[in-house]
């Protein structure tokens, strides 16, 4: 899947609102994507660094118009958490030399509020 099929929108509740203080994230997406492609596309889209997403599905709910009856389509959250501590990471090469790497991510999603 591409990155821009797998993201619909973001949800803007008054919940997910305060979650973003702890780096949590809410989009509606695919109904096939999977944890990973959501990871995947979030990391490319907005250039942060993933730690852990969270689905669920939501269940439509019964509408009524008058006599007629029908139900809302059933859609796809994920809550996404991002890494908003960044840190240089450390590993040691095979002649056991220490390497610092540090990866340019963002701390937080810009675009997630329309600013």
């Amino acid at each position: 899947m591409v990155a821009e099929e797998v993201i619909v929108r973001p949800v803007v509740t008054e919940k997910s609102n305060e979650e973003i203080q702890q780096g949590k994230y809410t989009f509606e997406v695919n109904k096939k994507a999977t944890k990973v492609d959501i990871a995947k596309a979030v990391e490319k889209l907005f250039e942060v660094k993933v730690l852990k997403v969270n689905t669920m599905t939501v269940k439509g709910k019964t509408k009524r118009v008058g006599v007629h009856q029908g139900k809302t389509a059933d859609w796809k959250k994920a809550v996404v958490t991002i890494d908003t501590v960044l840190a240089e990471k450390s590993y040691l090469t095979k002649g056991g030399k220490s390497v610092k790497m540090s990866k340019k991510y963002k701390d937080s999603i810009d675009e997630f509020m329309g600013a």
